[in-house]
């Protein structure tokens, strides 16, 4: 222990030495790791975000809105367009390959107005079962419920921005608004959801997709009662909508008279998809940045077996001095080896400090302010990886050189002073 002590002794004072050179040498080290935990969290900032933005949709959720059918395959001339129906809802959800499906129908032209205020909100005419399949946070009341669609209730829940909006710091559960001049009784209000700038959801106004087609059915020509503007739904199998999606598929080309085939004829959004789309990228990402950080760190060492070569060139009378005096190779070589694995080391684990550092502060500064990103965080298997990068490249800036220390011949490293 106490031989030891002695050579880490001396190992600090020889770097104390030569301090400029000494800090340059870490200086890089420390930047390069740093810069690449700092990259790779930035790149998991972004996945974490794009998840939790998806995940504010609704858990594999995929959405279907009116298409339109090509008259030829894989052609977009003579294009015939079809309504989503609450027939085929209907039909969609007994599929056993779902495991929940709802509807929606929107419109974005009504008027509503309470006793404090107005505004023109996105009224949404929905099931009940809405707030199984999207994600919708009460904060107050309740939200649509069964009897309200059967009875075509005329109840509203409001989204956090239209509440905000018709009720501003005042109570509304029981109070009334108008729709287009039709009285609604407010039964509940939904939580925030959306993040930064794009309050789309928190605008949007829910009620009984029976009261919706009665009073507010779509516009245009040749549109059914019953027309829908969307269906959403999700797989029996999660994470995996491919069943799902092919079964959905069929149906509704049976019901509207085209081959199922025709994959243009469906306007579809699948988040599971979109998922492992973002996260294929970012694990791309990951490999790259994790190549470029293995190859800047083996760069960092190679600069560093150099600064060691240097130093025992500097150091060679010195050396020569000590094995006259019966300085055995093990000891050279402990000083040299320990010298170059504390560079690195000691470098690293500064570049991994201050970079946990800067993240953690900009978690605490940027968290929650910056719709579809999250904040870099220090991502514990790149904190490893460069770890053992440091650790393989200090034992190689360390080896070699001290192996080239404890080779010299005492007589010839003296006469060279």
């Amino acid at each position: 222990m106490q031989r030891f002590t002695d050579t880490l002794s001396e190992v600090f004072r020889a770097i104390a030495a030569n301090k400029l050179r000494s800090f340059l040498t870490m200086f890089g080290i420390a930047w390069g790791v740093g810069s690449l935990l700092v990259l790779v969290g930035l790149g998991e900032g972004f996945r974490s975000g794009q998840h939790r933005n998806l995940e504010k949709m609704g858990n594999d959720l995929v959405m279907m809105w009116n298409g339109t059918i090509p008259a030829v395959a894989n052609q977009h001339t003579g294009m015939r367009p079809y309504q989503l129906t609450m027939a085929d809802a209907q039909a969609v959800k007994q599929l056993p390959e779902l495991r929940a499906a709802t509807v929606e129908l929107s419109r974005s032209d009504l008027y509503e107005v309470s006793q404090f205020s107005n505004t023109s909100s996105h009224v949404i005419g929905v099931w009940p079962n809405y707030t199984q399949v999207r994600y919708i946070p009460m904060a107050q009341g309740r939200f649509l419920n069964d009897l309200d669609v059967s009875d075509r209730r005329r109840v509203a829940v409001l989204g956090a921005k239209a509440a905000r909006l018709l009720f501003p710091g005042r109570p509304m559960v029981g109070e009334t608004i108008t729709i287009n001049g039709t009285d609604f009784r407010i039964v509940g209000a939904v939580d925030k959801i959306s993040r930064g700038n794009n309050d789309y959801d928190d605008q949007k106004l829910y009620i009984p997709v029976t009261t919706m087609q009665e009073l507010y059915p779509l516009k245009g020509d040749n549109i059914a009662q019953d027309a829908l503007t969307s269906i959403q739904y999700q797989p029996t199998r999660p994470g995996d909508a491919t069943a799902a999606v092919a079964a959905v598929h069929r149906v509704i080309a049976e019901r509207h008279g085209f081959d199922p085939s025709m994959k243009d004829a469906f306007q579809e959004w699948d988040t599971i998809k979109e998922m492992r789309m973002v996260g294929a990228i970012f694990n791309a990402m990951d490999i790259f940045l994790g190549g470029v950080g293995i190859v800047t760190l083996g760069l960092g060492a190679v600069g560093i077996i150099n600064i060691m070569l240097v130093s025992v060139s500097e150091r060679t009378s010195e050396i020569g001095l000590r094995k006259a005096l019966g300085a055995t190779k093990r000891s050279i070589m402990e000083q040299f080896f320990w010298e170059g694995l504390l560079l690195t080391a000691v470098s690293g684990a500064i570049g991994i400090a201050a970079s946990a550092g800067l993240m953690g502060l900009l978690q605490a500064l940027l968290t929650g302010k910056m719709p579809g990103w999250d904040p870099p965080r220090l991502v514990p298997w790149s904190a490893a990886l460069a770890m053992g990068t440091l650790i393989l490249s200090g034992i190689a800036a360390g080896l070699y050189p001290a192996s080239k220390a404890a080779q010299m011949d005492p007589v010839e490293a003296l006469r060279k002073d």
